[in-house]
């Protein structure tokens, strides 16, 4: 009961996180199971099978808030869905104790790229371009967003989000609306591949109920903070998270000792509270200008 209601948190915290930010559901749940044992090909069902439930109210959600362009969700789908199925079979095919370090690192490496897209980055000020990205954009970022979402727990947002927020051709809370309302086309593509390559015996029905209902609760109040949040600040916190949950296994992995493992979580909390202290200044800033301009 303890665990199904931690799992429950743990839906809650990321489809907030994610309905927010545009990314970070998968990373982040498949992160967190990862650190109670559970092998990468049965998280990543697990996680997957949930947004199914998860990916439809937030979508449901952002579309009622106004923050969906539904040509781009309409662009993303297709090659996305074939990127996650192919990389749902692919993990599915692979050992966990083989593929599990590499996952994590793979989650790591995610990590450090949302804090360095989010702390230096981010320019929400920017003027957008009226021209608008064409199929020849579309189908390579969704094939390789949804493979590495299903190979690696998490990705859909986490490359699909940063990508479109740096092309200028749409404001940020459509960005993230799009890219959550199409996620659901992935998490069904990735939930059939899992279901083909595992089986239904070893997925834990209780485990995918208590991620879903965590991220029902969250889905709506996520699409409404996407308008009063700055991306930026969620996006580092987020950032430090995925960082310091996927450390751990690849310390265990190298069988680092306790001081050296102690050692490295003390640095690397350090310079994440440096970068959030330095996201809130200069969201103070920003603040501080445009009082100034009235």
């Amino acid at each position: 009961m303890k665990r199904l209601i931690i799992l429950t948190l743990i839906g809650l915290v990321a489809q907030l996180v994610d309905g927010s930010l545009g990314m970070a559901y998968g990373v982040t749940s498949t992160s967190l199971l990862l650190m109670f044992g559970i092998t990468p090909a049965i998280a990543s069902a697990s996680v997957h099978m949930a947004e199914v439930v998860t990916t439809a109210a937030s979508g449901v959600s952002h579309i009622r808030f106004g923050n969906v362009d539904k040509h781009v969700v309409y662009r993303l789908i297709i090659p996305g869905s074939i990127g996650a199925f192919i990389g749902a079979c692919f993990l599915g095919s692979i050992p966990g104790d083989i593929v599990k370090p590499y996952v994590s690192f793979f989650l790591l490496m995610l990590g450090v790229y949302v804090i360095y897209r989010f702390l230096f980055n981010f320019n929400p000020s920017k003027q957008l371009s009226e021209k608008k990205l064409g199929n020849k954009h579309f189908v390579p970022l969704g094939f390789i967003a949804g493979f590495f979402d299903s190979a690696g727990g998490g990705g859909w947002g986490p490359i699909a989000t940063p990508v479109l927020l740096t092309s200028t051709t749409m404001e940020p809370r459509k960005v993230i609306g799009s890219v959550d309302t199409s996620e659901f086309a992935i998490a069904v593509s990735s939930t059939l591949g899992f279901l083909l390559t595992l089986g239904w015996t070893h997925i834990h029905i209780q485990w995918v109920v208590a991620l879903m209902i965590g991220g029902i609760i969250a889905a709506p109040i996520a699409a409404w903070l996407v308008k009063i949040i700055p991306t930026n600040l969620l996006g580092t916190l987020v950032g430090g998270i995925i960082i310091l949950t996927n450390i751990r296994t690849i310390l265990g992995v190298l069988d680092v000792s306790h001081t050296i493992s102690l050692f490295t979580y003390v640095v690397l909390s350090i310079f994440w509270v440096v970068a959030v202290i330095n996201v809130i200044m200069k969201i103070r800033k920003n603040i501080c200008k445009n009082q100034d301009k009235k």
